[in-house]
């Protein structure tokens, strides 16, 4: 299963953007998602808001994002920070990023936020962070909300009809592939389908509650 790209060619690094996210569980319940996003340059350069030279090795982006949620992923909410950024205004619009508070973590979610700090009322590089911060979320509360999903089906819930969320999402989760034959064979479609009688049930794995975001409306 290792894999790897092949080896580059002669070059010369220039740019580095790293990009932390963390997910954490808080003590009260809620989850904080947390991303710290930072460039910096292999060289000097002029700039007039920074004291006229951003050094090599010095951030010329430095941001902060933290989404606090609950186990239904909704945003109760949400705090930025710019640390460094390449003019004195950039901190300025960080407030805005409270108006995510309230909006659900799914289908729809980056267009929505767009929506609120999207163009002139936000920061391009901490709407960016939202695609991978709504992923990140998604995985913190992998474990908590598939327990759940169990504990409803113990206690004799009606399982949903629809299919879930993951599916056709990537060639993993294509409906005729083998790991949806193993996880979710009720909606399984390619050759060779099996017994619905071993079904997610039997196997011990609980569907996937719910997808990361898209731009799905």
């Amino acid at each position: 299963m290792s894999q790897d790209l092949s080896a580059p060619a002669a070059r010369e690094l220039l740019h580095l953007r790293d990009i932390a996210l963390r997910g954490y569980q808080r003590a009260d319940g809620l989850f904080d998602i947390e991303a710290h996003l930072t460039d910096t340059k292999t060289y000097a350069f002029p700039n007039e808001d920074r004291g006229g030279r951003i050094e090599a090795g010095e951030p010329l982006h430095e941001m902060r994002l933290r989404l606090t949620v609950d186990e239904d992923m909704t945003i109760t909410a949400c705090e930025a920070a710019t640390l460094n950024g390449p003019h004195r205004m950039c901190p300025d619009i960080t407030p805005n990023f409270s108006r995510l508070a309230g909006l659900r973590i799914g289908a729809g979610f980056l267009k929505a936020a767009r929506e609120r700090v999207g163009g002139v009322h936000g920061c391009t590089h901490l709407v960016e962070l939202l695609q991978q911060l709504g992923t990140t979320a998604f995985q913190t509360l992998y474990a908590v909300r598939a327990r759940r999903a169990r504990e409803r089906e113990a206690a004799g819930a009606v399982k949903p009809s629809r299919p879930p969320a993951l599916l056709n999402t990537c060639h993993t989760y294509a409906s005729d592939s083998p790991i949806v034959a193993r996880r979710w064979p009720d909606f399984y479609t390619g050759a060779g389908r099996p017994d619905q009688a071993s079904g997610a049930a039997a196997s011990g794995i609980a569907p996937v509650p719910e997808a990361p975001p898209s731009d799905t409306a």
